[in-house]
């Protein structure tokens, strides 16, 4: 099981995806020279098309996280977390019919700008505060997982990779504005589809076919899709991805800067709306793959784990190792795979960057200073290039975070839930006050906030989080003093295990609700959110509240008032073309003229006497 190294062509690979990168930034600033206006720069100046921001939406968050630790996750956990497919589709129709026509309508660079003409500004800015801290800790994480990756799988020093992926990053997202970000993104998504199905291929051979790999995914437990249990402790189940992730997917599309900023930059709703279901099928299939690789990798490995034998310090690992080990004899292809992982991560800190830019030019510095569209263009620039550096640094915090999936999900959660109840709040509530929508969202992060630190705090048993078995008795390398760490490994493994009965019985009262599933973390911020905003607005006079039309939705905002209009409008024409009245005249003529069948009035008939 002895891993390679990088070859020169890896390299050369992985060094040409950040040429191309960085190419795209210098092309978009060079041909927006004389365009310098914020709203060109963070909104590509709203004429962008379906195609490419549908494209550009799947890879803003289809991250190097989804690359490396979406297929540990079916490695360890099983292929249940496939049931996300479901929750994307109900996002996207939750965001293309509630959210979208509200943001699209009002022509706004900054979702915040919502919040303070529905509510007030100290809401505005709450908002604003809690995305800021969200997505800088989010982008931390993701500059650190890929450069975790060449790490392992070339021993590169761990932050040169992560400085070097944040410099790239910040250079051509600073230079090119929205238009680079999405043509970027574009062309790393492509990457990232050319990574996966290289390293899908090449396990499917390994394994003599896709049948052999279900097999052996069938008899290891890792086919677990039919998990019905509605206990919300289950870390995952199907109750629990399909609710949870519904809920989390909506925080993102429809409340998201990120995305946001993406789809209102259409040149038509209707683009945008189309943005967004292309965007679902880009999902479907990145999904797809990460779920396969998953099997791949646990169909090669079953006999010998390489974590828990010793060879990976974490189960994150697991995908660049295996890429080294299958591929490592084809030149090109490992740098492929990281150049994938890399993309991933670019893509979605360069949208991070950008939206984090949008919302301090919008929300914190334009309402309070006059400047001109140039000094703003320079400011939007400058905020850029500091979130890129504070991006890099918070790097540093990834990993003390336990599991990379996890702590991403976690973190959405907790803070992207409530924001999704404030903004529900404010667009289909509309007694919704001020007041309510401020009680609830602190209250909600408060609650959120509280059951996630429990959960780091109080782990859930394995009972409930229900890891599959992974074995080392097929292991056939021997070991020897450059290993003899692993021996200290293992046991340290099985101490923990024989301990874990006190910290169970030492635990609160209310433990059973630290370990509620991380994926409930949004859905119990999102609830408290909007439930204490409705108290509290009913209490404050909110049923008296007149909100203009513009500020919620309506239902000619939506297209499926649309569609049941069309709907009706064809079952009406039908129903005349029945009418029996009618097909008479057209069968038997005009009526004679000399017939008269209007009735007489005879009281108001001049009649002599």
């Amino acid at each position: 099981m002895a891993v390679t190294s990088f070859a020169l062509a890896d390299y050369v690979v992985f060094a040409l995806m950040l040429v191309v990168s960085a190419a795209v930034g210098i092309y978009y600033a060079w041909v927006d020279r004389s365009r310098r206006n914020p709203g060109n720069f963070l909104t590509g100046g709203r004429k962008l098309t379906a195609l490419p921001v549908s494209l550009s939406l799947t890879a803003s968050f289809m991250s190097a996280i989804t690359v490396l630790s979406f297929p540990a996750e079916v490695y360890q956990y099983g292929a249940n977390i496939g049931f996300y497919g479901l929750s994307y589709l109900m996002a996207m129709l939750i965001t293309s019919e509630v959210f979208l026509p509200i943001f699209y309508k009002l022509e706004i660079t900054s979702t915040f700008e919502y919040l303070e003409l529905r509510f007030n500004r100290a809401t505005r800015l709450l908002g604003t505060l809690l995305f800021i801290v969200q997505t800088i800790l989010y982008s931390g994480i993701v500059i650190y997982v890929p450069a975790l990756a060449l790490n392992q799988v070339t021993g590169m020093n761990l932050w040169g990779a992560v400085i070097s992926t944040g410099v790239v990053c910040t250079f051509y997202c600073t230079l090119g504005g929205l238009k680079a970000v999405v043509w970027t993104d574009v062309f790393q998504l492509g990457v990232m589809i050319a990574g996966f199905l290289s390293v899908i291929i090449a396990s499917v051979i390994l394994q003599g076919g896709v049948i052999n790999i279900f097999s052996d995914s069938q008899h290891g437990g890792r086919i677990n899709f039919w998990d019905f249990d509605t206990n919300p402790l289950r870390r995952h189940t199907f109750w629990t991805v399909a609710i949870g992730g519904t809920f989390l997917w909506t925080s993102i599309y429809g409340t998201n800067q990120s995305q946001v900023q993406r789809y209102i930059s259409c040149k038509s709703i209707a683009h945008a709306r189309l943005s967004l279901f292309i965007n679902l099928l880009g999902l479907w299939l990145i999904l797809l793959c990460a779920v396969f690789a998953g099997m791949c990798l646990y169909s090669i490995y079953k006999s010998c784990d390489p974590w828990t034998s010793g060879l990976l310090s974490a189960l994150d690992q697991l995908m660049p190792y295996l890429v080294m080990d299958v591929l490592g004899d084809y030149p090109g292809l490992p740098g492929l795979f990281v150049a994938a992982a890399f993309s991933g991560s670019l893509s979605t800190v360069s949208s991070s960057i950008n939206a984090l830019a949008a919302v301090t030019v919008e929300d914190l510095i334009k309402p309070y200073a006059s400047m001109s569209e140039r000094q703003l263009a320079w400011i939007s620039k400058g905020t850029s290039l500091l979130y890129g550096v504070l991006c890099i640094g918070m790097a540093g915090l990834a990993s003390l975070l336990g599991p990379i999936f996890q702590a991403v999900i976690s973190i959405f959660g907790v803070i992207g839930g409530p924001l999704l109840g404030l903004f529900t709040l404010g667009i289909l509530c509309p007694f919704a006050t001020s007041k309510g929508a401020l009680s609830g969202v602190v209250l909600g992060l408060a609650v959120s906030l509280w059951v996630a630190i429990g959960a780091q705090i109080y782990p859930p048993p394995p009972e409930m989080s229900r890891p599959l078995s992974l074995t080392t008795e097929g292991c056939n390398f021997t070991m020897t003093d450059s290993f003899s760490w692993t021996s200290t490994h293992v046991p340290t493994l099985q101490s923990s295990t024989t301990t874990a009965p006190v910290l169970i019985n030492s635990k609160p009262a209310l433990a059973d609700w630290y370990s509620v599933s991380y994926l409930y973390f949004s859905p119990i911020g999102t609830i408290i959110t909007i439930s204490v905003g409705l108290i509290v607005s009913v209490l404050t006079g909110g049923r008296k509240l007149n909100v203009e039309s513009r500020l919620r939705l309506t239902k000619e905002d939506t297209s499926l008032y649309y569609l049941f209009k069309l709907i009706k409008d064809r079952a009406m024409r039908r129903k005349r073309k029945l009418d029996l009245k009618k097909d008479r005249k057209k069968t038997f003529g005009n009526p004679n003229p000399a017939f008269c069948d209007v009735e007489l009035d005879l009281p108001q008939s001049s009649i002599s006497t």
